[in-house]
């Protein structure tokens, strides 16, 4: 066993983007109880500047869709092996997976065979997809933190030991934010219209999304030749992507493509074009009234349609948490610039439903505040008896 160097070591894996803003937060969390706390698995850049070390480029595995991840599964099994490996000879005290439940289950599962605790953070949405997988959670896990209320309760009814948290970005981001003062930190222009445009955080996702939603932008601007576009990439490779599609179908479309920043980008906007995923409940939180366009590999598609593996009425979790389809939602085949741009055209065109959307997206918001990154860490340090969760051993 390697000798340790600090009083607390936590394994920690996020696959993806929006994980790896969840796990930056906790390991803030967990750091303010246990300063000297030590952090290893794989990281995105907010966990690296949170103070993770990284054993995998992130990237490597922030693959989504059947057909995709069947593309990598070698790879991802190898990734997935080699950590198993490490925590085994390396024992952290705890082991968190971040999301991706399909990779980092399998992986909690193999570590608390060697007895090492586990935590999952964030619920696979087994109350809407595969609910079967409930099973394989509890043997996977020693404690489940949910981030949305009505999890809890269904987690518990099955056995799994489950703690509501709340949502971390519900913490982070305020109840009230500056367009203004957004707008002049990309150097946006003060005056006139912006859409957002947030065509996912995966090559996969950008390269289906990159065209229909370039080409939606052409058919606004057309209409309000005023109306500008800012677009965040979430990474180099997936900016080169949109930027070469960009340069084929729209060299001169008025877009000024930012580097990270997806929620600065969001605060400047006045309404934004996103694809389904964290940028949802994002733009929800910013109070930011959207359109959501997507599209997964067709096969995947049908293999889901077919298959009835989806129990519920919309994809886009700021509609599941408001109850309706308050942003219009265009999958698969209707997302098309002729069914998306007149959809942005209206949010754009009526001030009052913009405002009814604000007000209904701050209910939501106000609900969702819990103090969730400190709660978590409260829950993960009770799960080991660490002296810093001022509990003893959760049961």
């Amino acid at each position: 066993m390697v000798e340790r160097t600090a009083s607390l070591v936590v394994g920690i894996v996020a696959n993806e983007a929006s994980g790896d803003l969840l796990g930056a937060s906790l390991i803030r969390a967990i750091r303010a109880r246990v300063p000297d706390a030590r952090f290893v698995g794989v990281a995105g850049p907010r966990m690296l500047e949170a103070g993770c070390s990284t054993l995998f480029d992130q990237e490597r595995l922030a693959v989504m869709g059947l057909t995709e991840v069947l593309a990598h599964l070698r790879e991802l099994l190898s990734i997935r092996t080699e950590l198993e490996r490490y925590f085994v000879a390396n024992p952290p005290d705890v082991f968190i997976g971040v999301d991706a439940p399909d990779f980092n289950l399998g992986l909690e599962r193999r570590l608390r065979d060697k007895g090492i605790r586990t935590v999952h953070f964030v619920s696979p949405t087994v109350w809407a997809w595969r609910p079967g997988r409930v099973h394989g959670i509890r043997r996977a896990v020693d404690l489940m933190l949910s981030i949305f209320p009505f999890e809890e309760a269904f987690l518990r009814e099955h056995e799994v030991p489950a703690t509501y948290v709340g949502h971390p970005l519900a913490e982070e981001i305020p109840l009230d934010v500056d367009r203004a003062a957004a707008r002049q930190g990309l150097g946006l222009p003060d005056q006139g219209q912006l859409m957002a445009i947030l065509p996912g955080s995966r090559m996969g996702e950008v390269s289906r999304l990159a065209e229909p939603f370039i080409a939606t932008a052409l058919r606004c601007v057309e209409a309000k030749p005023d109306l500008t576009f800012v677009a965040p990439m979430v990474s180099k490779r997936l900016r080169t992507l949109f930027e070469a599609t960009l340069q084929r179908r729209a060299p001169q479309l008025p877009i000024h493509l930012v580097d990270g920043r997806s929620r600065d980008a969001l605060a400047a906007a006045d309404c934004v074009l996103t694809a389904s995923g964290t940028a949802t409940l994002e733009a929800l939180l910013l109070k930011r009234p959207m359109v959501v366009g997507y599209r997964v590999h067709p096969l995947s598609y049908h293999l889901v349609k077919a298959l009835r593996l989806v129990k519920v009425p919309y994809v886009a979790m700021a509609n599941l948490l408001v109850g309706r389809e308050l942003a219009p939602e265009f999958l698969q085949d209707r997302c098309r610039p002729e069914l998306l741009a007149p959809a942005l055209l209206d949010l754009l065109d009526n001030a009052e439903h913009r405002r009814f959307i604000a007000a209904e997206y701050d209910r939501i918001h106000r609900h969702l505040r819990r103090n969730a990154a400190d709660s978590a860490a409260i829950a993960v340090l009770g799960l080991i008896g660490h002296p810093a969760s001022g509990r003893g051993v959760a049961c």
